[in-house]
């Protein structure tokens, strides 16, 4: 198999929260080439700082969200003409919780619609008017992009494949607007949407809901949960990509879903092996097809 790994010598790491960061950090350290990393106070996990001090190819550059300015200079300064946003920041976060620097206050003001996506896009090119390309988030992780077919022992049952189809037309629906990325049915019927609040939160909401309407006599809703993770129409790589990783699995089990269904080539799979075990102990079938277009 061809080797696709690209080939950089320096590169700008814009991290989020999570494990994301983390592996493309080690990825693209593993094929040789220096990370200069735009630490985000409100959101990246201080185990970035071990990481700098144990290797000197990656410099770590602490900085708040709103600081866009800072963040052109570090990356200028340190001869970074390539960069990777890896990592999630609350939508909430996105619009509630910073304090822009004029940088970014202008471009706010110059938004037609304040989603996450248009904001980013923005950011985006800002960064490529000052030299730096926004290159996909997917660069050095290639071999974790979910690939087609039944990624568990068990496949999804009649009632799960029915959901399948049904929440595939509402992901995508929803997913065209910039709401979220996942819906949570139960017997064809839409529970829950992901919104701000992000997956995790959403699959847990339907959860809740289910739990409370157990017992109501006019429920006809199976209590077991499918959930359905799409990219967006013409998903933009270098942000937002959809991931997935075993504490997804731990979250549905703990909701009370059974069925987890993905877009081939555009969702991220963090371990899959260990997604796939989880799975598997937790009786969870998930399915990988290929995104319509």
């Amino acid at each position: 198999m061809k080797d696709t790994t690209p080939t950089l010598a320096k590169l700008g790491l814009i991290a989020g929260n999570g494990r994301f960061p983390f592996l493309l950090l080690d990825a693209a350290r593993a094929a040789g080439t220096e990370v200069i990393v735009a630490a985000i106070r409100e959101e990246t996990d201080a185990e970035m700082d071990r990481r700098a001090a144990q290797d000197a190819g990656v410099r770590v550059h602490w900085l708040s969200l709103g600081e866009l300015s800072r963040l052109i200079e570090i990356f200028q300064a340190s001869g970074v003409t390539q960069a990777v946003m890896a990592g999630q920041v609350k939508h909430k976060q996105i619009f509630s919780s910073i304090r822009p620097d004029w940088r970014l206050a202008k471009l706010l003001l110059s938004l037609r619609t304040r989603n996450t996506d248009m904001l980013l896009g923005a950011v985006a090119k800002v960064l490529g008017d000052e030299g730096i390309d926004l290159i996909a988030s997917t660069t050095f992780l290639e071999p974790l992009l979910a690939r087609p077919g039944i990624l568990t022992a068990r496949a999804p049952d009649e009632r799960e494949r029915m959901d399948i189809e049904v929440g595939r037309r509402m992901a995508r629906t929803v997913a065209a607007l910039d709401i979220g990325q996942t819906v949570v049915l139960a017997s064809q019927a839409c529970v829950a949407v992901e919104a701000m609040e992000g997956t995790d939160a959403a699959i847990l909401r339907a959860g809740e809901l289910m739990r409370t309407s157990e017992g109501a006599e006019a429920s006809t809703l199976a209590r077991s949960l499918t959930v359905v993770k799409v990219a967006k129409p013409k998903q933009d790589l270098r942000f937002d990509v959809p991931v997935i990783g075993v504490q997804t699995i731990e979250i549905m089990q703990r909701a009370g879903a059974t069925c987890l269904a993905l877009d081939a080539g555009k969702t991220l799979l963090f371990d899959p092996e260990s997604v796939a075990a989880a799975a598997n102990a937790a009786g969870i079938a998930i399915a990988v097809d290929v995104a319509a277009e």
